[in-house]
């Protein structure tokens, strides 16, 4: 009980430095750097060895960080998350006056939102800017560290039926309020202040909405944990972690975190993109081999896309499927899906229960009621590109998409020992 204890802090403290998906990076970066991982830049030559360890960026938000064994390859074993999350996505020119009483910012969804969730909370903005330096245009990340915004909700008074559920326009209703009136500080001002840049250096920007609220431990017996963001940083936090922890084996290990999973995965530096291709390649040429023999590899791999599933809700009962029922703290979710939106089959599934037996995993199997439409992740797009064996996997969680979602306080441990069986292997 205290290693998943300490597990719940650590992964509290990692979703806390991890505002938005650059941030997520940046906070793997430091970590991977610590565990030994040489920083390789896509612009530039790679100098790879036999026993090395390695990570490359993309674009500030997408990360592949790799372990090649010392021994003879055999494959390669690939684990992939996103470091995205649904929120509110700040526009060009955002500020807007009300009546000459409030400034609210111009803001826009950024994927299937809950948006109810967001009001009445203490929210701040965080993301990228990119900005001219010494005449080089540069990204910065930025973190305002203060309860900047709040989105009102509209007084029950003023609206009889709000508990009878109320169409939220998100121009209209979802504005988070900035500043009262004849406040002269400015968006640009608070943004420059808080990455240490003079307003009139920054060009363009990447902002969102973040939520406040620290990760909190809740239950009769501290058995759920409720944190911003849970999908899909609590399988980032457990994949790096995991990876972090093994030294590889005959397969090259790989943890790949990519953006706008949320949006479609449709970016450069999404599953949708060549990123994992390509390193692939360079990896193949860094070691001087042919292709034929990354083809090879390629048929002796397997990949884990890791995020998050729907458990069994204690209100809604009935929105679950009649008999594959997940649980809070339960154990690691299967993922199954008839038309493939979840690449599990029978026999990358007989893989993952055998890897689940060998961790002293708990396993649990989800597929959607016959009648509700699921989401998809991150294996089906990724295999548009590369053809590799692969399983879907997840936490349980409830209010997936809500500002604040819910798990189990012990299901991170389980996916940390079932992805160090599968790195190990």
């Amino acid at each position: 009980m205290e290693q998943g204890q300490n597990r719940t802090q650590e992964l509290f403290d990692f979703i806390e430095n991890s505002p938005t998906a650059y941030q997520a990076v940046e906070e793997l970066e430091r970590r991977f750097e610590k565990a030994g991982y040489e920083c390789l830049k896509e612009t530039e030559h790679w100098e790879i060895r036999r026993g090395g360890r390695y990570y490359v960026v993309r674009n500030d938000s997408s990360l592949l960080a790799f372990a090649i064994p010392a021994k003879e390859i055999q494959g390669f074993h690939i684990v992939a998350s996103h470091s995205d999350s649904p929120t509110f996505k700040i526009k060009e020119d955002a500020e807007m006056k009300v009546e000459d009483a409030y400034v609210r910012l111009n803001t826009e969804k950024y994927g299937g939102m809950i948006l109810n969730t967001w009001m009445d909370r203490p929210l701040s903005i965080a993301g990228r800017v990119a900005a001219q330096i010494d005449g080089k245009v540069v990204s910065r990340n930025v973190t305002v560290d203060q309860d900047l915004l709040v989105i009102p909700n509209l007084a029950i008074h003023m609206n009889r039926d709000a508990n009878k559920g109320v169409e939220l326009n998100p121009q209209q209703d979802m504005l988070p309020l900035f500043s009262g009136a004849g406040t002269d500080t400015s968006l640009t001002e608070i943004v420059a202040k808080a990455c240490g840049l003079e307003p009139e250096q920054i060009l363009a920007h990447d902002l969102f909405l973040y939520v406040r609220q620290s990760g909190r431990i809740a239950g009769a017996k501290g058995e759920f944990i409720l944190s911003p963001r849970l999908d899909d940083l609590q399988c980032v936090f457990a994949s790096a972690t995991a990876m972090m922890s093994c030294d590889a084996g005959d397969h090259i290990n790989m943890c790949a975190v990519f953006d706008n999973e949320e949006v479609g995965s449709s970016t450069r530096q999404g599953a949708d993109s060549t990123f994992l291709e390509d390193v692939l390649v360079r990896i193949r040429e860094g070691l001087g081999q042919s292709e034929e023999w990354l083809r090879r590899l390629i048929a002796d791999s397997f990949l884990i896309s890791a995020d998050n599933a729907h458990a069994l809700h204690p209100n809604q009962v009935s929105k679950a499927d009649p008999v594959n029922r997940p649980v809070l703290n339960g154990g690691v979710v299967l993922k199954y899906h008839g038309n493939q939106k979840y690449t599990t089959d029978a026999l990358s599934a007989a893989m993952l229960k055998v890897l689940a037996k060998r961790a002293e995993v708990p396993l649990q199997v989800y597929t959607n009621r016959s009648d509700i439409a699921g989401g998809s992740t991150l294996g089906n797009i990724s295999m548009r590109h590369i053809s590799i064996p692969s399983a879907d996997i997840g936490l349980p969680q409830l209010a997936m998409h809500s500002a604040v979602e819910t798990a189990g306080a012990r299901d991170t441990e389980y996916l940390i020992r079932l992805l160090q069986e599968f790195y190990s292997a």
